[in-house]
């Protein structure tokens, strides 16, 4: 069994219920999620030996969400307990034309005032095979951007694939002060993962002929993309997600895996939403594991954009898939049709 260690920042998730909006909310559903706790769960579900590194209070709430995630099988025995508060957001789910919206309350969270000395790293990484984070961490700011160096410097010396999503949020840093940090961070980097936008606001590295909000996407732009990252960063390989928005409800779906000089592209799915929140980390999940099981490029990038499209019809963050059930689609089966 494959062991990968992600780190970041887990968080209390609110949303009104079904689709109503902030302004009419009465009451609000609770869960805990992260981008990297979300990577966690997938693998997990996937049988993989999945751990999550971060740093949570001591009370009651930070005992939520590691129940959140030993639920699912993740390893918790590395989150280091301490600090005042866990962070929150407030997810408002878009529908037709009207938008989803997410609201971050998470300044001063235990993660966020972290220390270089909470995390042993050689410890954390013994025996561990693969090592994933999102460029959401270091822009917590504090000590992070030198911890997630500090982690990745460890990985390495003991042989550890690293994987990176680059996950631009710029309410919580610059493009500036992103690239500063990123082109850092990313040397050290084996599988970076993108979509539409972030390696332009992160790197300045732009895929000509492409308007995401019209939904053209030019397939050579993306190439050319990631084989910029690859020669100016050293990455192995480089998966740009692919969507198209047809409304809040509705996106077309794909994604494309650069590996040796070569592109592979997956099928594109026309998928109906339920909830958009932890796509992009259902993807990353997915990519994992099928490179972590020696697939090949084409069957890699089908199984992750495949699992993705599944977690569009899941409430909440997490990926609460099979492999069978990724296979199964990844083989064609989209028809959605009961299984008795």
């Amino acid at each position: 069994m494959k062991k990968i260690v992600t780190f970041g920042e887990i968080m209390m998730r609110l949303n009104p219920e079904g689709y109503r909006r902030f302004v009419q909310a009465e009451r609000f559903e609770a869960s805990y999620a992260g981008g990297e706790a979300n990577v966690a769960v997938s693998l997990a579900n996937y049988g993989m030996d999945a751990a999550f590194v971060t740093k949570v209070p001591a009370h009651e709430i930070g005992q939520c969400a590691v129940n959140a995630l030993r639920k699912y099988g993740v390893d918790t025995s590395n989150m280091v307990r301490g600090g005042d508060r866990l962070g929150t957001y407030f997810v408002e789910k878009g529908a037709s034309q009207r938008a989803s919206k997410v609201i971050y309350d998470r300044a001063h969270s235990a993660i966020a005032e972290a220390s270089a000395s909470d995390f042993d790293w050689d410890a954390i990484f013994e025996g561990a095979d693969w090592f994933h984070w999102t460029g959401i961490t270091p822009a917590l700011g504090g000590a992070l951007p030198e911890i997630c160096l500090e982690a990745c410097k460890a990985a390495k010396a003991k042989g550890v694939k690293i994987s990176c999503d680059l996950n631009y949020r710029k309410k919580l840093w610059s493009t500036e002060k992103a690239n500063e940090v990123m082109s850092e961070l990313i040397k050290y980097v084996d599988v970076c993962i993108a979509n539409e936008e972030d390696a332009k606001d992160v790197f300045g590295i732009e895929a000509e002929g492409t308007d995401i909000n019209a939904g053209k996407l030019n397939h050579e732009g993306y190439i050319s993309v990631a084989k910029q990252i690859c020669e100016k960063f050293g990455c192995e390989k480089v998966a740009i997600t692919l969507r198209s928005s047809i409304s809040a409800n509705d996106n077309d779906w794909a994604a494309m895996l650069y590996t040796d000089g070569k592109a592979y592209f997956s099928p594109s799915y026309r998928i109906h939403i339920v909830d958009r929140v932890g796509g992009g980390d259902s993807f990353g999940g997915g990519l994992i594991y099928s490179l972590l099981m020696e697939k090949e490029p084409q069957d890699v990038i089908n199984f992750a954009v495949a699992a993705s499209c599944l977690k569009h019809s899941i409430e909440q963050d997490f990926n609460l898939v099979s492999v069978s059930e990724v296979e199964a689609l990844a083989a064609g089966n989209a028809s959605g049709r009961v299984q008795r």
